[in-house]
């Protein structure tokens, strides 16, 4: 990769890695040549329909001639409040709220709109959604991937990442580790970002906790943010809809700069917004057929001969059979599958692979029979 145009200025893309996905092409190549055809269970994408009160809710907002503001509608901001309240995460208003273009671009955007630069360290995950090491990067800060806050020794990062349910992994966090992960933070004036975007995706164990919650922040959310996405959960990645909440004088230095720089959600994707964060029936419906198809990939997979580690909330099974991670993506592939290999989300990732579980029904039993056969 060039460091520099051809005038001497550097780009931007010459701070960042080659892109993740790029790498899995010849495999899906390989894949599609099976003569049922392939079974993508790489990216973890939506299939399902988009719910039918969020798309009654955007066609009644379509005609929306002004421009819609960076802090988002009131009735928005309420419809995320009011979803945090069900799930534990009690007074917190509208003004600690702020709707985002999705989840990826804040986190990914986060470390500059918050002033981060060199000398700066961003701790993330040993195994991490990769956008997390992306936006350090984008301002030279210095990155650190550590599950073990303890072997930082005095270091005061300025930022740490959490993510549970976990991407890839599906590891749950229990709140007890969540609690100290935030003291420690605060004892070194560090900023706490939590990716919940898999909140509600939670099969084995007990629910996943925000760390909004009054259990884990001790009742205050200063220096405590927390990003949720509807993605996954209402089946509206192509809405480009999400919003992170907490530290209402954080909220407020990240409207603010996202005034300047224009960072608007659409107006009527605000109001399908708003309609999902009500709905609460459609989610659980998507929850179902999830684990429908969960349990019949962990099924062929262990068939296989594949062990299934954590795995216990995300849309994701991180199996291995303790061979090298690419090993696993192509015997997939010679079976018309596509999985993402681990080394992806970090080196400890390199002898798993992970296998969603967002495809059809169709497909699902597709790679069930594929696998199921290769027992």
């Amino acid at each position: 990769m060039a460091d520099a145009t051809a005038s001497g200025r550097r780009t931007v893309a010459a701070r960042l890695p080659d892109f993740p996905w790029d790498k899995l092409l010849p495999t899906r190549r390989r894949a599609a040549e099976h003569p049922d055809g392939p079974v993508d269970l790489a990216i973890g994408t939506p299939v399902d329909p988009t719910p039918a009160v969020v798309r009654e809710a955007l066609a009644d907002a379509t005609d929306w001639p002004g421009y819609p503001t960076v802090a988002g509608t009131p009735g928005l901001r309420d419809a995320a409040a009011g979803w945090l309240a069900r799930r534990g995460v009690d007074g917190i208003d509208r003004d600690r709220i702020l709707p985002t273009i999705g989840s990826k671009e804040l986190i990914s955007s986060l470390p500059m709109l918050l002033g981060l630069g060199p000398g700066d360290t961003v701790v993330i995950p040993e195994l991490a959604y990769p956008t997390y090491s992306v936006g350090a990067q984008l301002v030279g800060a210095d990155v650190v991937a550590s599950d073990s806050l303890l072997s930082l020794g005095p270091a005061r990062p300025a930022m740490v990442w959490l993510n549970s349910p976990s991407n890839p992994t599906g590891r749950v966090l229990p709140p007890e580790h969540l609690a100290k992960v935030v003291a420690w933070a605060r004892e070194r004036d560090a900023l706490v970002v939590s990716d919940e975007c898999y909140l509600e995706c939670v099969w084995d164990g007990p629910p996943a906790t925000s760390v909004l919650d009054p259990a884990v922040c001790n009742g205050s959310h200063q220096g405590v943010l927390a990003v949720h996405s509807l993605s996954k959960r209402s089946n509206m990645a192509g809405y480009r809809s999400g919003f992170v909440a907490g530290d209402p004088e954080l909220i407020a230095d990240l409207r603010l700069a996202r005034r300047h720089l224009g960072l608007i959600p659409p107006g009527p994707q605000q109001a399908a917004a708003e309609a999902a964060w009500c709905d609460d029936a459609h989610a659980v419906e998507q929850h179902g057929r999830y684990a429908r198809r969960r349990a019949r990939l962990r099924e062929a997979l262990e068939a296989a001969g594949f062990r299934i580690d954590h795995s216990e909330g995300a849309l994701y099974l991180w199996t291995t059979r303790d061979e090298p991670c690419w090993d696993a993506v192509e015997w997939f592939a010679e079976r018309g599958i596509v999985v993402a290999p681990g080394d992806q989300y970090g080196p400890r990732g390199a002898r798993h692979v992970r296998v969603a579980i967002t495809a059809t029904d169709e497909r699902v039993e597709a790679a069930y029979s594929r696998l199921v056969a290769s027992a």
